[in-house]
């Protein structure tokens, strides 16, 4: 072959590509207002939604001439209030994955839908005579009405084809709590504004889930007043650490198991007749005055427990709400399905060995991977006769599957779901599928023996039937243009009054038990072939690319373990070698690790990654393992942790100063300000237009990394890999760099500091690193000749080297593929190898706003430039402003009594200034426990 023929054989491939980046037939509705012709170049935004755990959450997602690059927050949806998790943020990476399923599969090699067509249309014959016997749907957690009404109309022609669900990461001891409490179920809401003093019981209301971002932003805002009585004070109990435990003001560490006796104790001082629990003196202290301030702020006191938790527990817990008359709504439970997760899976595996199911329809699920081995999964699906797996991966699920189906992606396709307090919102499609996929409204309407609607026509129908002809298609407009659908919301419900639960005290269980969580990162591992989630850093640990057995220092010591050495856990026959991670301020006996590693079919990036404790996890106690036995091995693993590269000079108090609300009330303290200089022969800095300069308040980060994903979206950060990591070559522009005061961690997320006196400038010999006339410390990309004399120079570490072409043809696995190229900001220049970059504070987005007020004739308003990472932070913690402007929030925010340079007396004037981190300790129970 010729090179003319080559290239018009790669130009026609490309084509082909392309033509999918376009948008879908059916019409969808910006979410602001445009020309009636787009502009090339200029992007538009659209309201849709993005599942966690079967629950949405709200987002508007950014799309360049058809291709989505970017995911930010819905301010009108309550779950998502303007704000976005790192999933959201990472979903657009998912979007051009090149692992995803582009063809029907079966019999080990590609197929046509019509041959599985063909092969399923007997089968339903018969099923459809037989009034659905034989026939079994498979699924997660179903909160889209849509989706519910088809299964409603399915069931009604096929009365005995059965439905079952699963969800990985579950909520059945928080539903069969309540159940047990008032007699139904019913989801709790608590309004966290009423709040003052809130106890939770190995509970992590602001870590990763469905609730996270609308929980964060509550608790967060109901601490940010100063005055004591006003500021919500947080006690917490947990076996391990929890973003929730690392924001408390008073705080122990206590075997999960032992947990409840904390819960019976402060029954107990609300006057239930329980016995005394064997408790050691300091949890007894905790427990007294957890409960006093509970009851002296009655109307204004919340007790919570997790999911770990048993049900016993949680109806023990409503019982002290009840008696605390505390602010908490409920609502019908959003997941119509009254049986438990768990207990569904049973029931499906129980009538594959009684040979009752002929066929399986699996839509969007892997239970073969995520299911609790007790139920042995995998062999009662390799007993069914026929089986249909519809997913976006060939995987672990699909392997055992007669045929594999791709599903398409949440951005190419239709559909509507609920949020966690029941709101709906429309899911619209931004592009046409860029696979040969079908959605899963089309494969539920495949099961029936007419044709139906189309999944446009269908959702509309499900939302604008009720309306008259003349409004329907304004309604409908209008809800996909705010992306929520009017008081949608569930209606609170009265309940009847708590009885007092039977809560007998509990005992050690073994020498150890192994506490299991969703993993801050890949949550349950249906992310894991996501590579900005791989390498993002885990709070506390900062550790990427797996996961570890986390263990508490004093057992570490007895076992004579040390970071990166392995261990065989045992119990019963099973056994497991994991790498091990020091804990300080975990309980002993606890060995605790996180979910969603360990994947044999995740595809080119999570294949291989870590280890899989779904294997482990019992049907009767999922979250839970006791009697593990921990065995040392000679064996190493390298654990990659991220902080230490970037670790700063200086004592972690000064680095992050921490503050009580009485110590602020007093002045007792002394920081770095900004603006006390020390001399310098640096020329004044001098700004014609604006002073741009970001604040962030250290109290209300919470660690959650939304920031860290949010900016690698926007500004086209490439992914290292694992064995970059090992190197020390991260190229994150923000991190969240993780101080330990008094043994209690706290959260700094560190940007560059835009110095006014940058030390990175005057080394430059080609002057890349300039500062221009708005106050951005600049990298000029085409002078760097990668000295790196300028990262030698930065005191603050947040410069980042190019060692290798990591966006630029040396990619990291397959994304060096063409397909991924789509997801980069077209105004963010991709580097290449032996360039020197660092955080911008969003550079593009100041130019974009400025333009536009220009073309207008007037000077940018404040809060008018929003950077990503402010965008993202659930809890607002990072402003960003013209210090020009002497009314601006920025300005406010650096005269306040908590503003702190960091590392202010190099003289470094950084732009990037932080509020101390404020707690509110009680003072009748004296210095806060670690």
């Amino acid at each position: 072959m010729d090179r003319r023929a080559a290239l018009k054989l790669f130009m026609t491939g490309v084509a082909a590509t392309l033509a999918s980046c376009g948008r879908p037939p059916e019409e969808i509705v910006p979410y602001v207002e445009i020309p009636e012709r787009a502009t090339p170049g200029v992007p538009l935004r659209f309201a849709s939604a993005l599942p966690l755990a079967g629950y949405g959450r709200g987002v508007i997602v950014t799309s360049v001439e058809g291709r989505p690059i970017k995911v930010e927050g819905n301010p009108r949806h309550p779950a998502s209030l303007g704000s976005t998790d790192v999933y959201g943020e990472a979903t657009v990476l998912s979007l051009y994955d090149p692992d995803r399923s582009k063809a029907p599969y079966s019999e080990n090699r590609t197929q046509s839908w019509s041959a599985f067509e063909a092969a399923l249309r007997p089968r339903l014959d018969r099923h459809h005579a037989e009034q659905g016997k034989g026939l079994v749907v498979l699924t997660r957690r179903i909160t889209s009405p849509s989706w519910l009404a088809q299964l409603d109309a399915l069931k009604r022609s096929m009365p005995q084809m059965k439905w079952y669900r699963y969800e990985a990461i579950d909520d059945d001891a928080i539903r069969n709590g309540a159940k047990m409490a008032f007699g139904r179920l019913a989801t709790p809401l608590p309004r966290f504004s009423d709040v003052r003093v809130m106890l939770t019981l190995d509970s992590d209301p602001i870590g990763p889930g469905p609730e996270q971002i609308s929980y964060a932003r509550g608790i967060v805002d109901a601490r940010r007043p100063q005055a004591p009585a006003d500021s919500l004070r947080l006690y917490s109990a947990e076996p391990d650490w929890s973003l929730t435990g690392a924001l408390a003001d008073h705080r122990i560490a206590l075997r999960p198991e032992l947990i409840r006796n904390v819960a019976i104790e402060v029954a107990r001082a609300m006057g239930a007749g329980f016995e005394p629990p064997d408790l050691p003196d300091e949890i007894k202290e905790f427990a007294a005055a957890a409960a006093a301030d509970l009851q002296a702020r009655r109307g204004a006191g919340l007790v919570m427990a997790g999911p770990r938790q048993p049900s016993e527990v949680h109806a023990l817990c409503h019982w002290i709400n009840a008696q605390l008359e505390a602010p908490v709504d409920f609502i019908a439970p959003v997941d119509p399905v009254t049986e438990g997760h768990t207990e569904s899976l049973r029931s499906f595996v129980s009538d594959v060995r009684g040979g009752h199911v002929e066929t399986l329809i699996i839509v969007d699920a892997n239970p073969v991977y995520d299911a609790p081995g007790s139920l042995g999964l995998d062999e009662a699906i390799k007993a069914v006769p026929f089986k249909a797996h519809f997913g976006g991966y060939r995987d672990e699920t699909a392997q055992l599957c007669t045929w594999h189906l791709p599903l398409t992606h949440l951005l190419e396709s239709w559909s509507d779901i609920r949020a966690y307090d029941g709101t709906a919102s429309i899911i619209q499609p931004l592009l046409i599928p860029l696979y040969d996929s079908r959605d899963p409204h089309q494969v539920l309407a495949t099961l029936q023996t007419e044709a139906g609607p189309s999944t446009l026509d269908l959702v509309r129908n499900q939302w604008t039937s009720a309306a008259s002809d003349k409004d329907r298609a304004d309604l409908w407009r209008q809800t996909l243009h705010d992306g929520v659908v009017a008081n949608s919301a569930f209606a609170k419900i009265s309940l009847p009054s708590v009885s007092l639960p039977k809560v007998a005290p509990a005992t050690a269980a073994g020498r150890f038990s192994l506490a299991l969580a969703p993993d801050p990162s890949v949550f349950d591992g249906a992310m894991a072939n996501n590579a900005w989630l791989q390498e993002c850093p885990k709070p506390f640990t900062s550790q990427v690319w797996g996961n570890a057995l986390h263990v508490a220092e004093s057992d570490a010591r007895e076992l004579g373990l040390g970071d990166g050495e392995a261990v065989q856990l045992k119990r019963g026959e099973t056994t497991l070698e994991v790498p091990v991670l020091i804990r300080h301020g975990q309980a002993s006996g606890v060995l605790s690790t996180t979910l969603g590693y360990g994947r044999k079919h995740a595809g080119t990036i999570g294949s291989g990654v870590g280890f899989d404790v779904y294997p482990w996890r019992d049907a009767e106690s999922p979250w839970l393992i006791d009697n593990v036995t921990v065995v040392k091995t000679a064996q190493r693993s390298e654990i990659l942790q991220t902080q230490h590269f970037f670790d700063l000079e200086g004592e972690a108090e000064a680095l992050q100063p921490r503050l009580t609300l009485a110590d602020l009330a007093s002045g007792n303290f002394h920081f770095e300000r900004p603006g006390s200089n020390p001399p310098t022969l640096y020329p004044p800095v001098e700004a014609d237009t604006y002073e741009w300069a970001m604040a962030i308040d250290a109290s209300a980060c919470i660690g959650c990394n939304a920031c860290v994903v949010a900016c690698q979206a926007e500004n086209n950060i490439p992914v290292v890999g694992p064995d970059e990591i090992a190197m020390g070559r991260d190229m994150h522009w923000m991190r969240i760099d993780h101080y330990v005061v008094d043994g209690r961690p706290g959260f700094s997320p560190t940007p560059c500091m835009h110095c006014e006196h940058a030390p990175c400038e005057p080394v430059c010999p080609v002057a890349a690193s300039i500062h221009d006339s708005e106050g951005l410390n600049v990298q000029v990309y085409n002078r760097c000749v990668g000295t790196r004399f300028c990262q030698s120079n930065c005191p603050y570490k947040v410069r980042r080297f190019n060692f290798a072409g990591y966006a630029d043809g040396q990619e990291y696995g397959n994304l060096g593929e063409d397909i991924v190229k789509a997801v980069f900001n077209p105004n963010v220049t991709v580097r290449s190898r032996g360039v020197m970059e660092k955080c911008t504070y969003c550079v593009q987005r100041i130019s974009v706003a400025r333009r536009s007020a220009e073309r207008e004739g007037r000077r940018l308003r404040d809060g008018e430039v929003v950077t990503a990472c402010q965008a993202a932070c659930p809890t607002k913690a990072i402003h960003f402003g013209n210090l020009s402007d002497a009314n601006s929030r920025i300005n406010a925010l650096r005269a306040d009594p908590r503003s702190y340079s960091l590392l202010g007396e190099l003289g470094t004037r950084p732009r990037t200034t932080y509020l101390a981190r404020l707690q509110n300790r009680n003072p009748d129970y004296g210095k806060a426990r670690s």
